[in-house]
């Protein structure tokens, strides 16, 4: 037991008859340690990315509701006569009246074939 601590602590394993199979597998655990790497440098990058994202939708969320209450302002029918009153247009005293415009059915080939 002693004498394989020993061996392992002086790197005889990679200078051995085997050391080209010790090599070999070396090489494999650092390309899969650099995949590893790589794959978790992507993976925090498209975490930022979503983060950033994330909070830029509600930011324009915000921005919309904003909008979209002074929209709702402007439309009212009080602040649309107080802005055309220094024109002279003023509400109507009358409300409106809807016309109904009644169009006559087209006659197709058979209708017309028996007038």
């Amino acid at each position: 037991m002693k004498k394989g601590v020993y061996s392992i602590l002086k790197a005889r394993f990679l200078v051995n008859e085997d050391a080209n199979k010790n090599w070999r597998f070396i090489v494999f655990i650092i390309l899969i340690v650099l995949a590893m790497i790589g794959n978790t440098n992507r993976y925090e990058q498209k975490i930022f990315r979503i983060t950033e994202l994330t909070n830029e939708v509600k930011e324009l969320r915000s921005e919309f509701v904003d909008r979209r209450s002074e929209l709702m302002k402007l439309r009212m029918e009080s602040t649309v006569s107080e802005k055309m009153s220094y024109r002279g247009i003023l509400p109507a005293s009358v409300p409106p009246v809807k016309i109904k415009v009644k169009q006559e059915k087209k006659k197709d080939f058979w209708d017309s074939l028996w007038q």
